[in-house]
């Protein structure tokens, strides 16, 4: 485990994780095929699923990438997913991206995920600042970077592209060590 809040567990993605990530990607199909498409694709069966867990388990090994599970204490559900992504080794920086399940949507578990991994990415990766991405309408991830001291620098223009439609402008925020 890495971290911990309130009745919530953070920890490094297991391949043991398989089936609980399958689960919760299926349960949110709906809101994550926009802004997750390759999580979800790699995850609709448990099949596929264990071989995300592997793959996420080397990419942490090899410092590319860090997958976190947010795990109820009590039950052990999985409900959320936190990314540290595109690494940058030489400016020591990343990039946050995450997911809930819908029954703990707006409940402040991202938020306060957010603030746990950004000290765990400043003091344990060494990473001297992280970046939020997301999109102007996204109201709930605006306020997780605002909640947790990210500063708003620019727009994107044309940042993303959501499977079948047009590339989107994306909001930049910045949080430094």
């Amino acid at each position: 485990m890495i971290a911990e809040f309130e009745t919530f567990d953070i920890a490094l993605i297991h391949d043991k994780d398989a089936w609980a990530v399958c689960d919760l990607v299926i349960a949110n199909e709906d809101r994550f095929k926009r802004y997750f498409p390759i999580t979800l694709a790699e995850n609709l069966t448990p099949t596929l699923s264990k071989n995300f867990c592997v793959k996420k388990v080397k990419q942490f090994l090899n410092k590319e990438e860090y997958l976190f599970t947010i795990k109820e204490k009590e039950t052990h559900a999985l409900v959320g997913l936190v990314y540290i992504k595109n690494l940058d080794w030489n400016i020591r920086q990343g990039e946050f991206g995450y997911c809930i399940g819908y029954p703990f949507k707006g409940k402040g578990v991202i938020t306060k995920a957010i603030k746990v991994l950004s000290e765990y990415a400043f003091k344990k990766l060494g990473l001297e600042s992280l970046q939020i991405i997301v999109h102007k309408t996204n109201i709930a991830s605006i306020k997780v970077a605002e909640d947790n001291s990210f500063l708003w620098m620019k727009t994107l223009e044309k940042g993303f592209t959501p499977p079948n439609e047009e590339a989107l402008d994306m909001e930049l925020y910045v949080l430094s060590k």
